[in-house]
């Protein structure tokens, strides 16, 4: 009898922990969609826009704030003067980074966790991408006139 309890004890304790983990991957799968959806209509909340403008051929924006938002810069693709310092602000509670990406004297932030921010003064004419290294799908585009 008192095996039979303990298998039985056994079984529930082999579901309940089945699951906790179907609750976790279903939730980091749902989690993935709601990031990455890519939206067919041309509506602008932030979703939408950190996504839609992972396009390299969205016009750039003239600005020198770029904020760091639901894992993507938002705007993407910026247009400044040379001599222009753009600033970064990350308003997620991940930490990212800006970091160029082509070999050029372009930004290198280091880690920005939330609500911290970094500047760089752009003095040359040039198009300048950056990526954040922790989350290198996250990437950027300064275009210096």
């Amino acid at each position: 009898m008192l095996d039979t309890a303990k298998e039985e004890f056994s079984m529930k304790k082999t579901y309940i922990y089945i699951a906790v983990v179907a609750v976790i991957v279903l939730g980091g799968v749902g989690v993935y969609f709601a990031m990455n959806h890519k939206s067919n209509n041309n509506s602008t909340n932030s979703m939408d826009m950190s996504n839609s403008s992972n396009d390299s051929s969205s016009k750039a924006v003239e600005t020198d704030t770029v904020s760091i938002q639901n894992f993507a810069f938002n705007p993407v693709n910026i247009s400044v003067k040379a001599g222009t310092k753009v600033t970064w602000t990350n308003k997620d509670s991940a930490p990212h980074t800006v970091t160029e990406t082509d070999d050029k004297t372009g930004p290198s932030s280091g880690n920005l966790n939330n609500s911290d921010s970094y500047s760089f003064t752009f003095t040359k004419p040039g198009i300048y991408h950056y990526s954040c290294s922790v989350h290198p799908n996250m990437t950027g585009t300064v275009t210096v006139n």
